[in-house]
């Protein structure tokens, strides 16, 4: 019985993933996942990937977002993290890891040598069968990295971060409030519709 609902399961999220316009574009446009558009639209209401960025994109696998900013960034630096292995993408240096081990954070200081414009991170906490305990997990992994890029981004550098509204939503936005002067919260329409999550917006640190 367990494994025809497993079976079921994953033939319900195959025609659900074939029947997704987003989907279907990524393919033809040669995106490695459906989340570069959320990036795409991110990035067309807030504007803030420019062609001289210093880029850190954190959870990177597959590439899609990584795959995004490379076709902007011509004359900054992009560096991806992720604890799984990701293909390569040209102009893109890649780093396998925890960014919560201090030996990651020392090798991204190291390979932009100065304060970095921009943090993207499209993390989210492996799946469990709960939502409200994935929604929790996520969330902390979004509070990590607000804290994680108060010392990393320039004085006007901008953090992108998924995080999934829930009970905790509170506070992120309380601590993203107390680093930085400007922040705001956008689901773009690329998210999927039942999907709780959002992305949040933060720019200008505040001097601590």
């Amino acid at each position: 019985m367990k494994k025809s609902k497993r079976i079921k399961k994953s033939n319900s999220w195959k025609i659900k993933q074939h029947k997704d316009q987003f989907f279907k574009k990524s393919k033809i446009l040669g995106y490695r996942s459906r989340a570069s558009f959320k990036l795409i639209e991110l990035n067309k209401k807030f504007k803030f990937i420019k062609k001289n960025s210093k880029l850190l994109d954190l959870g990177s696998f597959p590439g899609g977002w990584a795959q995004v900013s490379s076709k902007i960034i011509k004359e900054g630096k992009i560096m991806s993290v992720d604890i799984k292995d990701m293909e390569p993408i040209k102009n893109v240096k890649f780093l396998k890891g925890d960014i919560l081990e201090k030996k990651v954070k020392d090798e991204i200081e190291k390979y932009f040598g100065s304060k970095i414009d921009v943090i993207i991170s499209d993390m989210a906490a492996d799946t469990t069968g709960s939502k409200s305990l994935d929604s929790i997990r996520t969330n902390q992994l979004c509070l990590d990295i607000v804290h994680f890029s108060k010392t990393l981004l320039k004085p006007k550098g901008v953090l992108i971060s998924k995080l999934f509204m829930g009970e905790d939503f509170i506070e992120v936005k309380k601590l993203a409030k107390s680093l930085f002067y400007k922040v705001n919260f956008f689901k773009p329409d690329s998210s999927r519709q039942e999907s709780k999550e959002t992305y949040l917006h933060c720019e200008i640190l505040k001097s601590l």
